[in-house]
Formats: C-alpha cells, sequence, structure tokens
C-alpha cells in the first residue's frame, strides 16, 4: 500500500500549498487502485513553517501532488521522506489517476513568488 496527498481546495488541487483548505489523501494498492481516501484538515500558515509535513509522515504519506511551493516546503517534505511532484493543477481525481497511469512527472520548479502561479505548466498536462 501507498498513501498519496494532494493539497486541496474544494475538488481541485490548490495552487499554493501552503494556503489549501485540506489534504486528500488516497491509499493505493500494489495493482494502483485507490483502496481509501481520508481528509486532512490544513494547519494554518505557511507550509514550510507548520507541522503538516511530519503528520502526513506519520501517517504513512510517502507521495505528494502538489501545485506550485516554495523551497522551504520541498525541503521540508524531502526531509520527511516524502518525494514531491510540482505543477500539478486540475480536478483531485484525475490528478490521482494519471499519476497511477505514470503519466504524472515533477515540472522541477518552485513558486518563487506569490504572484507567480505558474500558469501554463501543469504535471505534463492539464486534467480539469
Amino acid at each position: 500500500m501507498k498513501k498519496i496527498a494532494v493539497p486541496t481546495r474544494g475538488n481541485v488541487v490548490d495552487e499554493h500549498f501552503g494556503e489549501c483548505e485540506k489534504y486528500t489523501v488516497f491509499t493505493v494498492s500494489a495493482e494502483h487502485k485507490i483502496v481509501k481516501t481520508e481528509i486532512f484538515p490544513s494547519p494554518q500558515g505557511c507550509g514550510c513553517k507548520s507541522n503538516i509535513a511530519s503528520k502526513l509522515k506519520e501517517t504513512g504519506v510517502s507521495v505528494m501532488l502538489a501545485g506550485n511551493m516554495g523551497d522551504g516546503a520541498l525541503g521540508v517534505l524531502k526531509k520527511n521522506g516524502i518525494e514531491v511532484y510540482r505543477g500539478c493543477t486540475g480536478a483531485v481525481l484525475k490528478i490521482i489517476e494519471s499519476f497511477l497511469q505514470g503519466e504524472i512527472n515533477d515540472f522541477g520548479e518552485g513558486c518563487r513568488q506569490h504572484d507567480n502561479h505558474g500558469e501554463g505548466h501543469v504535471c505534463n498536462h492539464s486534467l480539469n
């Protein structure tokens, strides 16, 4: 079993990791089937300064499919053993399905300015 977290606002990937409403956590079988979905509330404040990375690690999360995030948040997640794929946008369920089909790659750039949302950079494709 593998657990994958997605910063979520409504039913879509939140563009800002540290400002999301919640984290949708999918438990996935070895056969790449979703067997359980859980919701974890987001702590208030900056993602890199919150305890969300350690909390997600404690629940068994090993992968984060995210929109944009700063270098601080990326470092904290990686330090907690969570592999991060940045640049994801669109419907959460479509993102997780695409990841399970091997269609998601890390865009490789963090969010350096809060007014730069990285439009057009979507885990290889837009999923709405």
